[in-house]
């Protein structure tokens, strides 16, 4: 599409839907498009600007949340010596949506990646070591994506815990080679949680 044929803001908007994962360009267009003949886009706009008002990063596990500790962490009906460690927020509702873990999460934001310029030191991983030293902590389920990055970041905890008398176990196989969690079914994941291994 000629970008002089349109406003600047309606080209604006759509480069900007562009950046978002898996929005090309033509769906970004479609979108706009949308959004423009659509009689009440006032409330998509007004919750974008208020995406981010009041959410933190939980100071125990480090997932989004509207108060310090995160509403699972805080649960005392959730295991305190089982941790599931993941690489987003995501993974969490993946796993969550099984109801079968009731453990405890950790969230990386990230994975390793030197392609991207991702390297341990960008992700949350010296807060885990941190919070699994002299803890009490008994099993980490490593629950990283089964890609190249996700094994990486794996192994690499692995390595920076291995002092550490602590069970360390990955999901069982049944997830997909390359696979991410958050579009894995919840049965896939279930069994892959329940039959989880020694790392």
């Amino acid at each position: 599409m000629n970008n002089d044929v349109l406003p600047e803001s309606v080209n604006n908007l759509i480069e900007e839907f562009a950046k978002l994962p898996s929005i090309g360009p033509k769906t970004a267009e479609r979108l706009v498009f949308y959004l423009l003949k659509s009689e009440d886009n006032v409330s998509l706009g007004e919750a974008s600007l208020a995406l981010k008002d009041g959410v933190v990063n939980c100071e125990i596990c480090q997932n989004f949340s509207t108060d310090n500790v995160c509403k699972i962490c805080s649960n005392a009906n959730r295991s305190d010596d089982l941790i599931c460690v993941v690489s987003q927020p995501l993974d969490i509702v993946a796993i969550e949506k099984t109801g079968l873990y009731k453990g405890k999460y950790h969230v990386l934001h990230g994975v390793i990646s030197p392609v991207d310029g991702v390297g341990p030191e960008d992700l949350e991983i010296d807060s885990l070591i941190k919070r699994v030293e002299g803890s009490g902590i008994k099993e980490i389920i490593l629950a990283t994506n089964p890609n190249i990055e996700g094994e990486t970041t794996a192994l690499y905890i692995l390595r920076k815990l291995k002092d550490e008398d602590i069970a360390i176990t990955k999901l069982a196989h049944g997830l997909p080679m390359g696979g991410d969690l958050e579009y894995a079914d919840q049965m896939t994941l279930g069994r892959a949680l329940d039959n989880r291994q020694a790392f």
